[in-house]
């Protein structure tokens, strides 16, 4: 019981000296919401710990994880909410029903939970079409079938026509958590690699040729997908050696590994050459000027593994339908904390920042 409490009190200690270096990073000087807030870069994260952290803080929203862990009555709870605004609401691979569930569900598995049940809330536009609406809602219900989860509860509010963009789609979830040990950013070890579950970028271009009718010929299709039996299977196979999961959403695997390195006040050194991307993905960002490591992913994950389960863990993502792509693309270090460095493909070093500035609004 003493080590238990000494390393509770250790992760503690770990998230208040990562909330003290947020409040340093990130500042908020803006006197107005921008398009920027919502990209989850840094000004998404000006605006959380420059309004949000401050007013909310406590000991689990600290963590500031894709869903909270809670403890009710013995049993281990993962809980979490989001919100879907996607413009186009149809696109290459989804669309904005399917990727609400998938989303949640994810969300939950990078807590190293089962999802069992989602709530979901739709605040509709007068004059939106029924015919939408229903196909809308019954791709979310196949999607859940098809997860495996339940839709339990919900709300329906209308607004008066133009004041909402037709749709918009909260929803939350709950599950029970799988995970035996504690997973999280504060979790992470020196000497962790870091491994990648499949391409990147595939959502957040797909949504960009869709959504501005450019005359790129390619076939990328949103990578929306339900993320827990692949996190299941890698519980169930490497167990304790997994420290971590984050799925790469807005800001793309650039902002996720920076909020995981300057949370475990750990460094992150990264292979270009191992990051798997698309022909389609990286052709369609060398002609409009992106980068695909800030590009936002809808069914990848991020795993930081203990070095001696490496291979393990890199074969049962493979073997895994979601997996095939997965590679190892990086080591986590020592120093400096809180910082992210990609050795590119012509030899050099850069630092790695997260996503400034808002290339592409409503992705998700």
């Amino acid at each position: 019981m003493e080590l238990q409490s000494a390393q509770s009190d250790e992760v503690l200690a770990k998230i208040e000296r990562s909330r003290q270096a947020r409040r340093h990073k990130f500042y908020l000087r803006d006197e107005h919401v921008t398009l920027s807030h919502g990209s989850g870069g840094k000004a998404t994260h000006n605006l959380i710990e420059g309004i949000f952290a401050p007013a909310f803080a406590n000991t689990v929203l600290d963590r500031m994880e894709d869903a909270a862990s809670l403890t009710l009555g013995g049993l281990r709870l993962a809980f979490t909410t989001d919100s879907y605004v996607v413009n186009p609401l149809f696109f290459a691979g989804g669309d904005i029903g399917q990727l609400a569930v998938h989303g949640t569900i994810n969300d939950l598995a990078m807590a190293g939970a089962d999802p069992l049940y989602l709530s979901v809330s739709m605040i509709l536009e007068e004059g939106f079409p029924i015919d939408v609406l229903r196909r809308i809602v019954d791709s979310m219900a196949r999607a859940a079938r098809e997860a495996g989860v339940l839709i339990v509860t919900g709300d329906t509010k209308v607004v008066q026509r133009g004041k909402a963009d037709g749709i918009f789609i909260n929803t939350a979830g709950v599950g029970t958590i799988r995970a035996v040990a504690e997973l999280g950013q504060t979790q992470v070890r020196v000497g962790d690699r870091i491994l990648l579950s499949g391409a990147i970028g595939d959502h957040g271009v797909a949504i960009m040729l869709a959504r501005e009718e450019l005359d790129i010929e390619t076939d990328v299709q949103s990578d929306s997908a339900p993320l827990h039996t692949l996190v299941a299977t890698l519980l169930d196979n490497v167990g304790n050696s997994i420290h971590c999961f984050r799925d790469p959403t807005r800001g793309g695997i650039a902002t996720s590994l920076n909020e995981i390195a300057l949370s475990s006040e750990l460094s992150i050194a990264l292979d270009e050459q191992a990051i798997p991307v698309h022909a389609g993905v990286r052709g369609a960002c060398e002609i409009l000027g992106l980068d695909p490591l800030t590009i936002a992913n809808e069914g990848k994950l991020l795993a930081m593994v203990a070095p001696e389960a490496e291979q393990l863990a890199l074969k049962v993502m493979r073997a895994h339908p979601l997996g095939k792509e997965a590679m190892v693309i990086g080591t986590v270090q020592a120093d400096p904390p809180g910082m992210v460095f990609l050795r590119t493909d012509i030899g050099g070093t850069r630092v790695l920042d997260m996503l400034v500035g808002d290339p592409l609004p409503r992705i998700c």
